[in-house]
Formats: structure tokens, C-alpha cells, sequence
């Protein structure tokens, strides 16, 4: 199942209808809404719980383990920048049983930092088990990950890099913790 849209420029979350557009699989009408909401800076307690505890989250930076890193992850970039969300995206899901299933977002992310603005395009992949999120990728320029440790020493140097960049953001971030206002 596939679907394009494009959020108007003003919006920082999608239409509000997004969970009953017909056009969207059961994964993505339940996840998306959250989805949003992390990339668009504004995650509260409520957007982590379509990840299973033990999920991990990649992307070039950092790779996390486990629901307190993810939250570390994504609460950190409402102290990165100023603004972000997604402005446009298509959505592909492929089911591969009862609540389980990939979702591919196609998109295009929109952050300011220091007043300055600047767009990612982006490939989110989200392996679902049992109607949780196992594995949450973020492919920028939607190419793969080449830090990977199965990518000879190189890669493994790069991902010792990004578990050390999430380790420390995950410190600095309170392991988790849901700031105030955020529960």
C-alpha cells in the first residue's frame, strides 16, 4: 500500500485526520501521528509507546538501544533546534501478518538551528513486530548505513562512533527520563 502527501508549510503535524485516511495500512495509521510528533520536536511521553522496549533506533549519527536511548535520541533534538517536521513524504507498508510488518516513509525533514534553516531527505524504515516498532532506521539521502560493523574496520570504527555519540547523549539527556511537561 502506498501513499504521497505533502503537509502544508505552516504545519508541523499532519492533517489531523491521518489515522482514518483510508489510504494509509493499520501500521502506518497508528504509528504516524507519533512519528511526527518525534521528528517535529515536540515528542511527549505518549509518542514512544509504539516501540517495543527493546527496539533500536539508526541513523548516521547515532545508533540506540533500547526505549530510554530512543527517548534520549529524539528529546534531544527539541534542545538541538528551534523547529523541525516532515513536509513531505510517501508511505509504503508491507504486512507480513497480524500487526507485524515493514513501513518505508520516503520524506523530506525540515530543522532550524541557530536560525538557520536546513532540509534532510530521508528514508525511515520501521520493522514492526506484534503492533510494536523493533527497529527503526533513518536513512539520510536515503542511502544505507555504512557504519555497520559488518562493513570491516571502517564500519566498525563508525559504529563505535555512533553508539558513543548515543551513549553520551543518552548521559546528558537523563537516560530517558521524560522532562517535565512531557509526561
Amino acid at each position: 500500500m502506498t501513499s504521497t502527501m505533502e503537509t502544508p508549510s505552516s504545519a508541523v503535524l499532519p492533517p489531523r485526520n491521518l489515522s482514518a485516511n483510508p489510504e494509509l495500512g493499520p501500521l502506518s495509521s497508528k504509528i504516524l501521528p507519533h512519528l511526527f510528533k518525534l521528528y517535529g520536536c515536540s515528542a511527549r511521553a505518549e509518542d514512544f509507546e509504539f516501540y517495543s522496549p527493546d527496539a533500536r533506533f539508526d541513523d548516521p549519527l547515532m545508533s540506540a538501544h533500547g526505549l530510554n536511548q530512543i527517548k534520549s535520541a529524539f528529546y534531544s533534538m527539541q534542545v538541538l533546534f528551534q523547529e523541525g517536521r516532515i513536509v513531505e513524504y510517501s508511505i509504503e507498508e508491507t504486512s507480513t501478518g497480524e500487526g507485524s510488518g515493514l513501513v518505508v516513509m520516503d520524506n523530506k525533514q525540515n530543522y532550524k538551528v541557530w536560525g538557520r534553516p536546513f532540509d534532510v531527505d530521508s528514508r525511515i524504515q520501521l520493522k514492526v513486530e506484534g503492533g510494536k516498532v523493533v527497529h527503526h532506521e533513518d536513512l539520510w539521502n536515503k542511502k544505507p548505513l555504512w557504519s555497520d560493523p559488518s562493513n570491516g574496520i571502517f564500519g566498525w570504527l563508525g559504529y563505535s562512533w555512533r553508539r558513543g555519540a548515543m551513549i553520551t547523549t543518552d548521559v546528558l539527556m537523563g537516560r530517558g527520563k521524560d522532562p517535565k511537561g512531557r509526561s
